[in-house]
């Protein structure tokens, strides 16, 4: 992870913004102090979201073998919480 100075953040923002886009994670410090992360947004929830919906699906089908999941149920839970 980057260290980098809140006044070159400030002025090179667009291009940080691009390489954290890219996956790069940064520190931003005030005064030789860290005081943020510049870190991509989209990586994390996905994950956890994926780990959540294989938690339900491994739990659904230990439960009741005998009774497939439906296509719905699966795009149901896909689709929980972008609404």
């Amino acid at each position: 992870m980057t260290e980098i100075g809140a006044f070159e953040a400030k002025t090179h923002f667009s291009r940080l913004l691009d390489r954290a886009r890219q996956g790069e994670e940064f520190i931003i410090t005030h005064r030789g102090m860290a005081v943020a992360r510049l870190m991509p947004i989209a990586d994390a929830p996905n994950q956890f979201r994926t780990r959540q919906v294989l938690a339900r699906l491994r739990a659904r089908a230990g439960q009741r073998p005998e009774d497939p999941i439906s296509h719905e149920e699966i795009i149901a839970w896909r689709d929980e919480g972008r609404r």
